[in-house]
């Protein structure tokens, strides 16, 4: 390889044909990381970066990751179809897929309804979307839908690789699994906090969790897995705080995260809780216990 040859997976195999593969574990943030500490990541055994907060159409954060590592992948979690234009998405697609095949998953979403003025159906202006990047020529294989319900996990099985649950359980991750069958990629996202005391690992979780109590997505699918309305009221209640962020020693949250596989995931998208300074240390200590290193 020369210094001016594009690090990709691979320069032979069609990447629109395969199911992806992204290892069992990867790195869910909610801003892209420096090029330095994705190079910690790689090293320590993940598989990919997930990149949320609604990213920018231009993806411009992408490369100077993937420039930086040699195999791991970047996916964002997500794209929200509301803000980010479909055709200025898909040219960022062809100009990453171009540079570094195989090594970047498009992840888009509805986002959430109640933060756009738009009166209309967020299921429709999906579908519009993924009908806008099938036009640009964006493979199925290389995209996935953040879904919840079992209406959009049916979607993202038809229209795209698969699936990318945010804030659920892994019952939620065994009944999508049933839904949408081991064809069809599928990788929840679950919280973290490296810290013994219960008490203060849900006070760490709350801070984030408390954020969706107010919309109707996540609360409908929490009340769908059988949490109770006063499970739901702010800031959560013990029993919805401990199901949705795994916390106590590294040993403890493997095994909760290795939950999601036993429950049918490919993989798993684990986002550290926490100060900034946190997320590379505790990624360090789950690294063992996930089999990584």
């Amino acid at each position: 390889m020369t210094d001016h040859q594009p690090k990709g997976l691979t320069d032979v195999t069609d990447v629109t044909e395969l199911k992806p593969n992204l290892g069992r574990f990867g790195v869910w943030t909610p801003f892209a990381v420096t090029p330095e500490q994705a190079v910690e990541i790689e090293k320590l055994g993940y598989g990919a970066i997930w990149v949320g907060g609604s990213p920018a159409a231009d993806l411009a954060f992408v490369e100077p990751i993937l420039e930086a590592t040699q195999t791991l992948q970047v996916a964002t979690g997500i794209v929200n179809v509301w803000a980010a234009p479909a055709a200025e998405v898909a040219a960022s697609y062809h100009r990453i897929e171009k540079a570094y095949p195989g090594r970047f998953l498009l992840g888009i979403g509805i986002g959430h309804p109640e933060h756009t003025e738009e009166y209309r159906k967020p299921y429709d202006v999906l579908v519009e979307y993924l009908d806008a990047l099938d036009a640009a020529n964006v493979p199925t294989s290389r995209r996935v839908i953040a879904a919840l319900g079992p209406k959009v996990l049916q979607l993202s099985a038809k229209r795209s690789a698969g699936a990318h649950p945010y804030l659920t359980t892994p019952e939620h991750t065994a009944q999508a699994h049933h839904l949408i069958g081991n064809t069809v990629f599928l990788a929840p996202e679950h919280k973290v906090v490296l810290a013994r005391d219960a008490e203060q690992a849900r006070e760490i979780g709350r801070r984030t969790v408390e954020f969706y109590l107010d919309l109707s997505n996540y609360v409908n699918n929490w009340k769908r897995l059988g949490f109770s309305d006063h499970d739901l009221e702010k800031p959560g209640s013990d029993k919805l705080i401990d199901a949705v962020v795994a916390h106590g020693t590294p040993d403890d949250i493997a095994a909760r995260l290795k939950e999601h596989l036993d429950a049918g995931a490919d993989h798993v998208c684990v986002q550290v809780l926490g100060e900034p300074d946190d997320l590379l240390p505790t990624l360090a200590e789950l690294a063992g216990p996930l089999g990584l290193s």
